[in-house]
């Protein structure tokens, strides 16, 4: 299939030429070459395909996918009036509108839960989360809040199954406590704010023992609805190697968490806690500015990754940005930058870029329509007109041409075919496309005691628009809109002038508003669209002596060894010598002749040197009488909610110095990508609690293969200490029964 620009697209609204700035006196958009043109309102073409919207509630299209024919033909089906109604000058805009609500109406299932997709059954916590943040709060405040509870188990938010057991490997189930607070803000429900903030604070304080980072102020984790480990990690990285990762995704969504739970104490007069709660927020958002912004690119990486010495993946990370903008852990310059510069592509933007060589479209190589519909918001919120052209474009494009609202499609191509997995009638998609009108076009915005209205209408969408029976609390609200822009001339509530756009939240009754913009809009209009590129594969790293060696990559132009974390100057050669006795730790990343860098190598370090100690724990506790193979020693030591809830080793230190800890493992209690039996542990050094130790899944049924926990990197003076893991009530893992591993030894490693 032939890639098109956007510019290539006959859409709805498509301008002939891209946008290059604005008179500085009437605010018009001045266009390159031509005149600014608006097509057939009814039709989409993407090369020799065209859907066509026959009427608000019909569309047709004759789109032929590799994976076989789609439905030809959509007629509504369903009666939507208890919802809001939409109406503009473009047909095709109000069928794709309609479509989704039909979709949406399907998505509940008969015990008043959103089904997740045509082809995904059941209740997950992320997807509902994003789904009812963006829309499904006011569209069906019931049902989310029954999908919202279903995910609650013993009090605690509960993490989706996932990558080695998931929790706290996978620690993005904190999205649920901006889902609660959507809500709370929607209805005004004092006992609905009374239990999330219940669950939402048991939930952040097991994460403050789990997964918080005191030295960077950082939440650990994989990547939010990133979750498919291959797809957006290095190969090498092990699930206990993720969960040592910081992502910017995962962290603003932490950070957003401490923050509506401090909203929520404030009104429920806890002061203390809101005080604390504010606090970790803080303390997170400042990790984030300091440790993933990208001052060269003006958006942030995609996560920190490593070992004992972490560093920071160029890559961007779609979903993270538009967070990070739209929860203001961005300041207004880096918004603006964020949007601006961050790459997009003709289809949309693709969840990390660049692509990872050799991994199939699924979240690698591949646009998410509903993170393009968060994308689309912050565009809004950063005042970038472009921006939020180009993301209603990215959305409606398949819903016409595949009519429905897919999973995702491929980035190169825009078509579903070739994508991993996918599915039809997909809630988050679905909620997505819903948002487009409801809080980007009119800009309704929730707070906790009003409404308000921040229209952002782009100049190609100019005209009248209404939205008829909006519901919010006891009023019924019939609004409409004329011209374009981000700024309100007037706006009147039966007729009567209002200040400041705002509904309170006491009004009752059905009400006519009438918002007239400015026809202005104050902003920039730059978007960084690129072609899909692909990064050169990561390299293999060897040791032998004191010298190591890589694989030459294909498309490199050169190599940069990394030494503890730190890059030094690029090589063209393939092995590099270590001078001084120390026991660094080494990666190399390739480069390409555009600069665009690999993933950094596994870590590895010089062998046989003496830095290691082996602590077999069949030495100082009773050894398993499972039949497993594969151990060091004499045997290995089970450890699980009630043999060994402690470990205690004692250590002898020759040397004051750096060290890291780590354990030698299996966990056969499941698969490495699914389940919820990823074994939990406190570190203890001399009774002080000095981090989280992970035992993931290896294996459904497989003991006999071993690995390592992650590793804590600590000062430890010359002498005896006590290395001790213990299960404290924190550690509890989502199974809530199995919270078991084997261990085969305790390693302690000299790193300086």
């Amino acid at each position: 299939m032939k890639i098109l620009s956007f510019k290539d697209f006959i859409i709805v609204f498509f301008i002939l030429n891209a946008v290059t700035g604005y008179s500085q006196k009437s605010g018009i958009p001045v266009w390159q070459n031509k005149e600014f043109k608006v097509y057939n309102d009814r039709i989409v073409q993407q090369d020799k395909y065209v859907a066509k919207a026959l009427s608000a509630k019909e569309l047709t299209s004759n789109y032929q996918s590799a994976e076989g024919h789609l439905d030809s033909h959509w007629l509504m089906s369903k009666d939507a009036s208890a919802f809001p109604q939409y109406k503009s000058d473009f047909i095709l805009s109000d069928a794709i509108y309609n479509l989704a609500l039909e979709e949406m109406i399907k998505a509940v299932e008969p015990d008043s839960t959103f089904r997740t997709g045509k082809e995904w059954a059941g209740v997950w916590t992320r997807d509902i989360s994003y789904s009812i943040i963006i829309s499904m709060a006011y569209l069906q405040p019931r049902v989310a809040q029954n999908s919202l509870m279903k995910k609650v188990k013993n009090g605690h938010i509960i993490q989706d199954t996932g990558t080695g057991g998931a929790y706290p490997v996978s620690t993005d189930r904190m999205i649920w406590a901006t889902a609660a607070w959507e809500l709370y803000k929607v209805t005004g429900d004092r006992e609905w704010l009374k239990t999330a903030y219940a669950v939402i604070k048991n939930s952040v304080d097991a994460d403050a023992e789990n997964v918080y980072d005191k030295v960077t102020g950082l939440v650990k984790g994989e990547s939010s609805f990133l979750d498919w480990r291959e797809q957006t990690y290095p190969r090498w990285m092990q699930p206990a190697d993720i969960f040592e990762s910081e992502n910017l995704g995962t962290n603003v969504v932490h950070y957003q968490a401490n923050t509506v739970l401090s909203e929520m104490a404030l009104l429920l007069n806890d002061n203390v806690a809101a005080l604390k709660y504010k606090n970790n927020a803080a303390r997170i958002k400042a990790g984030v500015n300091k440790y993933l912004w990208l001052k060269d690119k003006g958006y942030f990486g995609q996560y920190l990754y490593g070992r004992n010495f972490k560093m920071l993946s160029t890559r961007s990370e779609a979903l993270g940005e538009a967070l990070s903008v739209l929860f203001s852990v961005a300041d207004e310059e880096k918004q603006e930058s964020i949007i601006a510069r961050t790459p997009v592509m003709y289809y949309g933007i693709s969840c990390i870029y660049p692509q990872i060589p050799g991994i199939p479209p699924y979240h690698n190589n591949a646009v998410w329509p509903f993170v393009q519909s968060y994308w689309a918001l912050a565009s809004a919120k950063a005042c970038n007109e472009k921006s939020v052209l180009e993301s209603i474009c990215a959305i409606y494009r398949p819903a016409a041409m595949f009519l429905t609202n897919k999973e995702n499609f491929v980035a190169a191509t825009g078509d579903f075919a070739g994508t991993q997995i996918n599915s039809s009638n997909m809630l988050w998609s679905l909620s997505g496309s819903l948002s487009l009108v409801h809080k980007v076009l009119f800009g309704i915005q929730f707070m906790p005691d009003r409404l308000t209205f921040h229209p952002f209408v782009p100049w190609a969408l100019k005209g009248t628009r209404s939205l008829t029976n909006f519901k919010y609390r006891k009023a019924i609200l019939n609004i409409e809109m004329k011209g374009f822009g981000n700024t309100i001339s007037s706006f009147l509530i039966d007729g009567k002038a209002v200040q400041n756009a705002t509904i309170l939240a006491n009004l009752k009754g059905a009400h006519n508003v009438k918002i007239i913009l400015g026809d202005l809009i104050v902003g920039t209009l730059k978007t960084n669209q690129v072609e899909n590129y692909t990064a050169p594969e990561t390299p293999v790293v060897t040791v032998s002596g004191n010298t190591i060696s890589w694989n030459k990559i294909e498309g490199a132009s050169g190599y940069i060894p990394v030494i503890d974390g730190k890059k030094t100057t690029i090589t063209t050669g393939l092995n590099f010598s270590f001078a001084d006795s120390l026991n660094h730790e080494f990666q190399v990343i390739a480069v390409d002749a555009n600069h665009v860098e690999s993933f950094a190598s596994e870590p590895v370090r010089i062998k046989d040197n003496g830095f290691a100690t082996i602590y077999e724990a069949e030495d100082f506790y009773p050894k398993s009488s499972f039949a497993y193979n594969g151990f060091s020693g004499k045997g290995f030591v089970e450890i699980s909610k009630t043999e060994n809830k402690t470990l205690t080793i004692p250590v002898t230190i020759k040397q004051t110095g750096y060290y890291s800890i780590d354990y030698r493992y299996s966990n056969g209690n499941g698969p490495i990508n699914t389940e919820n039996k990823c074994a939990i542990r406190a570190l203890y050094l001399d009774d002080k609690k000095i981090s989280t130790l992970v035992f993931p899944h290896r294996g459904k049924n497989i003991w006999s293969d071993w690995g390592y926990s992650n590793s804590v990197r600590v000062l430890l003076s010359k002498g005896q200490h006590l290395i001790k893991l213990s299960f404290n009530p924190a550690n509890e893992n989502m199974n809530g029964e199995i919270n078991q591993a084997m261990i085969d030894y305790l390693r302690v490693t000299g790193i300086d």
